[in-house]
């Protein structure tokens, strides 16, 4: 298994107005793509102005078909569009990670 661990900043004030822009134009077209995340956090202490989500992939090959198709996706590409007109995003940090052998991920 592969988790994508993903981490954006946005700039102060915004965090609601991003997490709606998402709601409304990006969330159906990814899970349609990705299927349910495993967690999608918003900080409430530490680096704040920050937000997380987790996916869940079989493998490399599986994560990059799966994304292939999601950036071919119309609905996705509109999304993309409002998010850079919007501005709200500030920074990305992408991990890509494998669960520890003592605490695997029930998926």
């Amino acid at each position: 298994m592969l988790i994508d661990h993903r981490t954006y900043t946005v700039k102060p004030g915004t965090m609601a107005k991003q997490m709606a822009l998402y709601q409304e134009y990006g969330l159906t077209a990814q899970k349609r793509h990705l299927g349910e995340p495993l967690a999608y956090l918003i900080t409430e202490s530490g680096e704040v102005n920050t937000f997380v989500h987790l996916w869940a992939y079989k493998d490399a090959a599986d994560r990059a078909a799966r994304r292939a198709a999601m950036s071919a996706d119309p609905e996705w590409q509109v999304y993309l569009q409002k998010s850079a007109e919007a501005g709200y995003l500030i920074g990305q940090k992408n991990n890509l990670m494998t669960p520890a052998p003592f605490a695997p991920i029930g998926r």
